[in-house]
């Protein structure tokens, strides 16, 4: 017997009543690597080319507990995600939710040196922001730019932040869905974002989503989930939407966008215009509310009178149904340019005619 155990290599073994029990290990070999697939090798390089370019924000801001009956101010510290894209000019984009509020930015690099930063600009309706690095160094990398518009649902796609302040985690997935609208609030919607099932947790905001080949084709924005952390369901800006803005932001510190003057509403014909403000970009071409004004003596006030109100029947030559179609229209105008609406007077069986608008920029 004890020739047979000095026989079993890495082996335990033991006696029992009437039993003998031997279990065997394998042998280490350590010679050579386990093979990689081509895909492993392909997501190996990306990372290791592009980490460097994504950051570690840490915010800190002061809050009070209302429920206190002395309350008191106490730091908070948050923590996000950024995306280097401007080397040489120490320029970085993340959520404009990570550092809102924030009365202190501080940029965690690669190598795990801090620095401060400032607030270049920032952009609710995208929720982006620009902060760039106080005294930054001169070896920062930064990612190159795809075209979100040649993406397709099945592409495989990486995701790296730092979720749960965990530096600079990978996760990879497919493009699950494009042109979601996501609600962030009452009125206020997000258009035409990447959904990706690449794991999305709290810290990957502000990340960046990237192609195969490492570029970057969005911002990490949002999640769907019940429990707050990851259910396969992420949400990204794409970047041709932070490209278009980007500049304005860099430059001024804010977007302007194409103000009408007006309030719509949805109808079983159509959208139609319920309200025109005075003096606004709509009055001046003649559009007419659902509110008229009525007179009587010294009495004065408004009534809704929707047989005289205008109905929105296309914008810039796109067949529009909805008030959010509607938005959605205006807000992709080029703000330099008029916006041409065919609308009908009273109802879709109306009087037909072509309006044009040149809306305020604010």
């Amino acid at each position: 017997m004890s020739n047979y155990i000095r026989n079993v290599l890495s082996g335990v073994c033991s006696v029992s009543f009437l039993m003998f029990h031997c279990t065997v290990f394998a042998q280490t070999d350590a010679s050579t690597l386990a093979p990689r697939t081509p895909e492993e090798d392909q997501t190996i390089g990306v990372y290791k080319a592009v980490n460097r370019a994504v950051v570690f924000i840490l915010t800190k801001s002061l809050t009070v507990d209302p429920t206190e009956i002395f309350p008191e101010m106490r730091a908070v510290e948050g923590s996000g995600s950024g995306i280097i894209v401007d080397a040489l000019k120490g320029l970085i984009i993340t959520n404009r939710h990570v550092i809102q509020a924030a009365q202190q930015v501080e940029i965690a690099l690669a190598d795990g040196q801090t620095y401060k930063a400032r607030l270049v600009g920032d952009d609710e309706d995208l929720d982006i922001a620009v902060l760039q690095l106080i005294n930054p160094p001169n070896d920062l990398v930064s990612l190159m730019f795809a075209d979100s518009s040649k993406l397709d649902v099945g592409q495989r796609v990486l995701a790296i932040g730092n979720p749960f302040g965990l530096n600079r985690t990978l996760t990879s997935g497919i493009i699950s869905s494009l042109d979601r609208i996501v609600k962030t609030g009452p009125r206020k919607m997000m258009r035409g974002l990447i959904q990706t099932d690449a794991a999305i947790n709290p810290g990957n905001s502000g990340g960046p989503l990237l192609d195969m080949s490492g570029r970057l084709i969005g911002m990490n924005t949002a999640i769907l989930s019940q429990s707050g952390d990851s259910a396969g369901i992420g949400f990204a800006v794409p970047i041709n939407q932070i490209r278009r803005v980007l500049p304005e932001l860099v430059a001024t510190g804010k977007v302007l966008r194409p103000q009408l003057g007006w309030a719509l509403v949805d109808t079983n014909q159509g959208t139609m215009v319920r309200w025109v403000a005075p003096g606004g970009a709509a009055e001046g071409s003649g559009v007419q509310s659902a509110y008229r004004l009525v007179q009587s003596g010294f009495l004065r006030g408004y009534v809704l009178d929707f047989t005289r109100a205008d109905l929105i029947y296309t914008v810039n030559g796109r067949r529009v149904k909805v008030r959010d179609e509607v938005d959605e229209v205006v807000s992709q105008g080029d703000p330099g340019k008029p916006l041409e609406f065919i609308m009908r007077r009273g109802g879709i069986n109306g009087t037909e005619r072509k309006v044009t608008i040149a809306p305020a920029l604010r």
